[in-house]
């Protein structure tokens, strides 16, 4: 999968929990899926259509009610739905809220080494500054990431290392992104 159709996929909230769910197993319909899931109705409808937009997911002819349809996995969702799958096995419930923000796994994604600001930003594309500063700082906070300062070079320059649950799912996620190079 390449990093830009990963940072698409968890641009919202819900989309990585819906892939897991359905790769668990759960039938890609509404209700058990918004069970599974616990979102509201308004997030999980359009995470839904979102994953049908870059084409992890479709409807599935011939199945389901006009006004209650079945979805499936495309063959890149089936793929996109195992790496959630991965990702919702390491972390735990309390870890939700963080994996819900839109750069968090995009941002461990290319810590799969040790990697300065500058070089995390050059491979996520279109991340801000700011945005790559408050996830980095939400990582820090929770333990999953590390900054070590070096002093000797001029300027100082900070060095990011995924940790602990972080690292875990930089890991997972380092077998199936390929990052541009």
């Amino acid at each position: 999968m390449d990093i830009s159709l990963f940072v698409n996929m968890t641009s919202r909230a819900w989309s990585l929990p819906i892939l897991a769910r359905l790769h668990d197993g759960v039938p890609g319909r509404q209700a058990p899926l918004l069970a599974a899931t616990g979102a509201s109705r308004t997030a999980f409808a359009q995470s839904m259509e979102h994953l049908i937009q870059i084409g992890l997911l479709e409807r599935n002819p011939g199945h389901g009610h006009p006004l209650r349809p079945e979805f499936r996995l495309t063959q890149i969702g089936i793929r996109a739905a195992a790496l959630a799958h991965k990702i919702n096995r390491i972390t735990q419930d309390e870890d939700t809220a963080l994996l819900r923000r839109s750069w968090t796994l995009p941002v461990l994604a290319a810590l799969y080494e040790p990697r300065h600001f500058n070089d995390i930003r050059r491979g996520l594309g279109r991340i801000t500054d700011r945005a790559l500063s408050q996830s980095l700082r939400a990582m820090e906070d929770r333990c999953w990431v590390s900054r070590r300062i070096n002093d000797a070079a001029r300027p100082p320059r900070a060095l990011y290392t995924a940790i602990n649950t972080g690292q875990l799912i930089s890991q997972a996620a380092a077998v199936d992104i390929r990052f541009n190079a």
